[in-house]
């Protein structure tokens, strides 16, 4: 300390620089500590200090006082440790590097890989190098800056600069900064040389840098620079700036901007989430992006008279079921204490583009007396709660809320996208209503229907489908199904009337029975069953009892139900037909594909598309019209995916449900891996969720292996690959297929896809385009 203090003729900056590196080398800023001693030891004698002196700042303190304060520091090492600190450099030095690669195995450090991917590492580097000070006093000061605006993407620097201080200072908010204008006032020739300076960096790098400076008595020196992180708004303007400015091409442009940004201009945001940080009481999944405001609510039936009545709610339940579709829908917000990334109100909520906190293990819901449990807080119905779908925070009160901003910059960018991708857009849509949307924010078509959801619409339609599961005889049963004819009829027109000219594929009924009984005790659904059907008490529980299922998602469900009751096949894919020849009637093109779900065999395929080709011929015949369309199947079980060729001699299309496929070939429950996925990851006996990022090595290969069977079989076989692996692009590289459904978060994957992946499977360069089903609010995406 003494050399340096000569060397830099300043015995009160030796001290300055003494102090602050016994605070360093104790703790680092991630609270890993060198020596195991809490920060809070030493601020506690610097605040006892300032405030026995009358101090503001840590600089106002005099060469004395300093020199008292490292005395005090020593102290308070010494009695920690038991030894004096060490005032070996080498020594010193030896620790700080120790404590470097020490902080790999952090809780943070561990963290953050997971969230980004990161894995193949055996650990961090260190660098060990000579350092400036910005703490000589008012000719020097740091600084932190970006060189374009991360919050709106203008050009212009946008930082904070602090005058006799060091980089710490700044992050770590000892001192109030200044606006980074102030330093053009204090040191001119320096602040034109960042400038000078940060437009090499930008030119070089091609990308907005994040930079760390310091001016030590007026030279400036340049720290570091990286890329630096911006909002949604931002990065399309930046990109869009920087392609006008001649930087960078168009192709290189979209690379800038990722998956979550988009998802922040799709969806109501929060005005300021910093201000909201001291509310937050829970975090669960991120289940669906965006941001809800409303009242709590626990009964979906709840959330539809709240809707009514022109108020917000937020639904909270332990868990969703397909019952609670209507409460959901008329919800502003979900939020639920069990449940994953694919779970029911993970997979309908993002469907529609509605904000939705799932698995949130820190709540308690009470339905019974109308609460729920957050951490110390006891929230009753009608009060009111915040929920940000792309952090999964709970937070408290009412948070004030800004709609998408929708630019022209997106626009632009977007027109770029459509001139690279060689891939088609569709949705998932359900509903007239849905598909209408979907086409109108761009859509090629719909790549899901989902049938079922269809039933939940109306009381009248949900009483007709119990009124089947009830019926004991194929009479009762077919009455009850004739009524449901004209629902499904009418939907499917909607939906060819507003796809014109554009393919439909529409799945067949793929749930278990079960869910479409009421929710409740067994009393309660026995008596709403007698009441809806006609049944008698002794019936409806025998009917309830053989429609239990021990694993009802391995169980009585998808084609199985088909085969079971022909009927049922028959009466949607009559519906199907009637609705595409009454709209080609009316001038719209109609291009129908069924698929036929959870097939294990070629022999389950073949009875069910027996069975939809005769009720074609049927309804043809009776018209005297025909109509082109396709049957095909999803590939969600193993044993489809190893005798594909054999399917695929009657299926025309492949759809790989990679949910159902991935639970299969892992044994893992979906709906309950939380209890032990988060051990594997951190333990690393996996790398990723596979529900949230595709496993490579094994569902992977069964993909890779049925599309080439499949093609072998059938040249001309359209192959697509639906999932909610919504986080991560990974799960869609090396998979050069040509339809492609999914949600908005692998849009990123899909530009690479077409650039790059494609060449992994040369066959499956026959038909050159992939589809890409996303969410219906704003979905013209990367894909």
């Amino acid at each position: 300390m003494e050399l340096l203090s000569v060397c830099q003729a300043s015995r009160c900056f030796g001290l300055k620089v003494q102090k602050k590196m016994m605070k360093v080398t104790l703790r680092t800023k991630q609270t890993i500590y060198v020596m195991d001693i809490p920060r809070s030891l030493f601020e506690e004698k610097l605040e006892h200090m300032k405030e026995s002196k009358g101090l503001k700042n840590d600089t106002d303190l005099t060469a004395s006082d300093l020199k008292e304060l490292v005395g005090q520091y020593k102290e308070v090492y010494l009695s920690a440790k038991g030894e004096p600190f060490p005032s070996d450099p080498k020594k010193q030095l030896e620790l700080a590097v120790l404590a470097v690669f020490n902080s790999w195995e952090s809780p943070r450090a561990k963290k953050y890989r997971s969230i980004n991917q990161i894995t193949g590492l055996r650990g961090t580097a260190v660098n060990v190098q000579c350092m400036v000070f910005g703490n000589m006093g008012n000719t020097s000061g740091t600084g932190v800056l970006f060189t374009r605006n991360p919050n709106t993407g203008e050009k212009k620097l946008y930082g904070e600069f602090l005058v006799n201080a060091q980089g710490e200072d700044v992050v770590a908010g000892i001192r109030t900064p200044e606006d980074l204008d102030a330093m053009k006032n204090l040191m001119p020739q320096a602040y034109d040389e960042l400038v000078e300076n940060c437009n090499i960096l930008e030119s070089h790098y091609k990308e907005m840098q994040d930079i760390e400076f310091t001016v030590q008595e007026n030279r400036l020196w340049m720290l570091q620079c990286r890329t630096g992180k911006r909002t949604g708004k931002s990065a399309v303007k930046i990109a869009v700036d920087m392609v006008n400015e001649g930087l960078v091409e168009p192709r290189s442009a979209i690379k800038m901007v990722e998956p979550g940004h988009l998802d922040q201009l799709l969806h109501p945001q929060f005005e300021n989430p910093s201000a909201y940080k001291d509310q937050v009481i829970a975090t669960g999944l991120p289940a669906s992006p965006g941001a809800a405001v409303g009242q709590v609510v626990f009964t979906a039936e709840d959330a539809e008279a709240w809707h009514s009545q022109g108020k917000a709610a937020i639904l909270v339940r332990a868990e969703t079921s397909p019952e609670d579709v209507g409460g959901m829908h008329a919800a502003v917000g979900i939020l639920t204490e069990r449940g994953g990334m694919t779970s029911h109100a993970a997979v309908v909520a993002r469907g529609w583009g509605k904000c939705c906190v799932s698995g949130c293990s820190g709540i308690r819901v009470n339905d019974a007396e109308k609460l729920v449990t957050i951490g110390g807080h006891v929230l009753r119905e009608g009060e009111w709660l915040s929920l940000n779908g792309s952090t999964g925070e709970v937070i408290l009160g009412k948070q004030p809320l800004s709609p998408p901003a929708l630019s022209g910059d997106l626009g632009t960018f977007m027109a770029w996208v459509d001139d690279v991708r060689k891939l088609k857009v569709l949705a998932n849509a359900d509903t007239p209503d849905d598909a209408l949307t979907a086409r109108n924010n761009g859509a090629q078509g719909i790549g899901l229907c989902r049938t079922e959801h269809m039933f939940f619409a109306s009381d009248e339609r949900i009483k007709a489908v119990r009124q089947m599961i009830m019926a004991p005889t194929l009479e009762l049963r077919q009455q009850a199904l004739d009524r449901l004819l004209p629902y499904q009829r009418s939907d499917f027109e909607g939906i060819f009337r507003a796809m014109d000219g554009l393919p439909v594929t529409i799945r067949l009924l793929d749930p278990p029975l079960h869910e479409f009984l009421p929710e409740g005790n067994i009393e309660d659904i026995v008596s709403e069953l007698c009441a809806e059907t006609g049944a008698n008490q002794e019936d409806a529980l025998a009917r309830i009892e053989k429609l239990s299922e021990v694993n009802p998602m391995l169980g009585f469900r998808g084609c199985r139900l088909g085969i079971s009751y022909p009927e049922l096949t028959e009466m949607q894919a009559r519906a199907i037909f009637e609705a595409a020849i009454a709209m080609t009637n009316q001038g719209v093109q109609v291009f129908p594909e069924i698929m036929v779900p959870l097939v294990g065999t070629p022999q389950e395929l073949g009875h069910q598309v027996t069975l939809i080709r005769q009720v074609a011929e049927k309804v043809f015949a009776n018209v005297g019209k025909t109509i082109g369309y396709k049957v095909g199947t999803m590939i969600e079980i193993p044993r489809a995916a190893l005798v594909a060729d054999e399917i695929a001699e009657q299926a025309e299309f492949f759809s790989f449900g990679t949910n159902d496929l991935t639970q299969m070939t892992f044994g893992y429950s979906r709906d309950d891996v939380g209890k032990f996925i988060p051990v594997y990851l951190a333990q690393g006996i996996l790398q990723h969720d596979p529900f949230e990022v595709l496993d490579q090595r094994g569902v992977g290969e069964l993909v890779k292996f049925a599309t080439e069977r499949g093609r072998k079989a059938r040249p001309n076989l359209k192959v697509g690959f639906g999932t909610l692996l919504r986080t991560s692009p990974y799960s869609l590289e090396n998979h050069g297929l040509i339809v492609v459904w999914c949600w908005c978060a692998n849009r990123w994957a899909f530009v690479e896809n077409t650039v790059e992946s494609l060449r992994l499977w040369p066959s499956s360069r026959r038909l050159g385009w992939i589809t890409f089903l996303a969410p219906l609010s704003g979905f013209r995406l990367l894909g």
